[in-house]
């Protein structure tokens, strides 16, 4: 019987773990000989005696040298890497175009290593997406952290003092985690506006009760995975100009515009924070790569000289920790579900989703953009 491995996590940031007990049962019963490293569950809520109930053994983490396939939410250090046997299959967020020398430590372990973020974005694949799972909360609790941090109420409210007004929510990007922000925006009574480069996503805009924007940007479009194009210098400026005016009427604003494996573009300037009403907050979620927002730090809150209190945190899903390992866990579950035959899981690279997420193999960087 195989063994598989599941890491406990080291950044202080991180809460999430990648397979929870009902996620290690499933294993079990799909073949694989579980082990989890003692505590790796705890800041998710999950205990090793609630592991070990469900059949996995509580091990030490130096246990993961001897497994067939180590399995993690964000990625190893290179001396980690260094420790694992060779031939296995590791699994976790790589991001690989920024770690190209964790790669090429997992080429030289002779450790077949697969990045989760590579995971493509196709019906089949839907199951095993983690990029999209835990965008998908981070839109959730973007707006949470707004509406709990802002000094207003979000419904309107008809009282015998008079008519509150509600908050005015302005989501920039609409994506998965854009999508999910209004949805929750509007759950909690708040008005919603939203703008994107991709003019076909008005319609789902529409559908949860938003206003669409429109800023006449030219030629827009999206790639082949869905993702918004990188606009042009010229483009940029004209949205940041179209998006002023909606910013100055907003009390919260949202930025969800991160590019794969690029900096994230800086669309919320400075002078359109300085425009903005006294009290007002700017969530920036694309400020670990970067960030759409003029003046946000990493996991820091600011205060513009004009009172905006701009958000940015790097890790929003984390503060959901049992949810976000639930959907993490079964993405995991999906994955090696998928591949496994005969009883048997296999790393097929004529699988297009293998093919796509797989970055080091038989001692080789496997795709070019990483070396």
């Amino acid at each position: 019987m195989k063994t598989l491995f599941v890491s406990a996590e080291t950044d202080p940031r991180e809460t999430r773990v990648a397979v929870t007990p009902t996620d290690a049962k499933k294993l079990g019963k799909l073949g694989w000989a579980v082990k989890v490293c003692r505590g790796a569950g705890v800041k998710a809520g999950f205990s090793d005696a609630q592991y070990s109930e469900a059949g996995a053994e509580i091990a030490d983490s130096g246990e993961a040298g001897a497994a067939d396939f180590v399995v993690g939410v964000r990625k190893p250090s290179a001396d980690d890497v260094a420790k694992l046997k060779k031939g296995s299959f590791h699994l976790s967020l790589l991001d690989p175009f920024n770690e190209k020398a964790l790669i090429k430590a997992f080429a030289d372990a002779g450790v077949t290593a697969a990045s989760f973020e590579m995971i493509p974005r196709s019906t089949i694949a839907q199951k095993m997406d983690v990029l999209s799972s835990q965008s998908n909360l981070a839109g959730y609790c973007a707006v949470l952290k707004a509406a709990t941090s802002i000094n207003k109420i979000a419904p309107m409210m008809m009282t015998p003092a008079g008519t509150i007004s509600p908050l005015k929510f302005f989501i920039v990007g609409v994506g998965v985690a854009g999508l999910q922000a209004i949805a929750t925006a509007k759950r909690i009574g708040a008005r919603v506006e939203a703008f994107d480069t991709r003019p076909v996503v008005e319609e789902q805009v529409k559908s949860l009760g938003a206003k669409f924007v429109k800023i006449d940007l030219g030629e827009t479009g999206q790639t082949a995975q869905g993702y918004a194009k990188a606009l042009t210098p010229e483009q940029i400026e004209l949205q940041r100009k179209g998006m002023a005016k909606v910013c100055a009427q907003a009390d919260v604003v949202i930025t969800t515009a991160k590019l794969f494996g690029r900096k994230a573009p800086v669309i919320i300037t400075a002078e359109m924070v300085a425009g903005m009403k006294p009290g007002s907050v700017v969530v920036d979620m694309a400020v670990e790569s970067g960030g759409n927002v003029e003046g946000s730090k990493p996991d820091e809150t600011v205060i513009s000289p004009n009172g905006v209190m701009i958000i940015g945190n790097t890790c929003l899903e984390a503060s959901v920790p049992a949810t976000a390992s639930q959907m993490y866990g079964a993405n995991v579950y999906n994955f090696i579900e998928h591949f496994t035959s005969d009883g048997e899981f296999r790393v097929n690279m004529e699988d297009p989703i293998m093919k796509s997420c797989v970055v080091a193999r038989d001692g080789k960087i496997t795709d070019e953009r990483f070396m």
